[in-house]
């Protein structure tokens, strides 16, 4: 397939540009350094002529950006994925918006770390966006509550809205793995229009 993949430069989207290269996918790699150099708000143009569409984008880690310029990215590669009459769209997503008990999201407990807590708030408030959005096949892709580079097994366990832990509470995922799990939907496309999270 023909994938664009914003954000290729960043830890997870250079795992997932390899991971999509390796199974012969044809991937277009855009970041504001390279290799095309470009931003979500040139969707429209540069997603022309693709299969799918991957934003490996996500708010500043240090919590220094308020959640309107997320939102206002998140809408604008939406409006440009649907004005390249691309269907396909798949979004890594944030580990905070999961609910770690019925009504309770792990970015709203007590112990959250606070340096976290802006990007998960964002990330939440743009899965509601995908969530009102009915005309494209979306997928939001929730790591594992910790997400580092590490082995790259080829295996992982699939959660829906809820945080998914091991046998000790541990919610982990290397970040090759969860770049395996984005192929795997590129391919199988088996959470069409919803959330789903990984962990081992």
């Amino acid at each position: 397939m023909k994938i664009l993949l914003f954000g290729a430069t960043g830890m997870i989207g250079q795992r997932i540009a390899a991971e999509l290269g390796n199974r012969g996918h044809e991937v277009t790699g855009v970041s504001r350094s390279g290799p095309v150099k470009g931003d979500v708000t040139q969707a429209g143009e540069l997603a022309k002529g693709h299969d799918v569409v991957i934003s490996a984008i996500a708010p500043p880690r240090d919590g220094s950006e308020p959640e309107a310029p997320f939102l206002a990215a998140t809408r604008a590669l939406i409006d440009g994925v649907r004005e390249a009459r691309v269907r396909r769209l798949i979004t890594v997503g944030g580990a905070g918006g999961l609910e770690v008990a019925p009504g309770l999201d792990l970015v709203d407990t007590p112990d959250f770390p606070a340096i976290y807590k802006k990007e998960s708030l964002s990330q939440r408030s743009a899965l509601a966006l995908y969530r009102e959005t009915a005309d494209l096949d979306w997928t939001y892709v929730a790591p594992a509550v910790v997400i580092e580079p590490g082995e790259r097994t080829g295996s992982y366990r699939v959660g829906g809205d809820q945080v998914l832990t091991d046998e000790q509470g541990n919610s982990f995922i290397s970040a090759e793995d969860y770049a395996v799990a984005i192929a795997d939907e590129v391919e199988k496309a088996e959470h069409v229009r919803r959330r789903f999270t990984v962990a081992y």
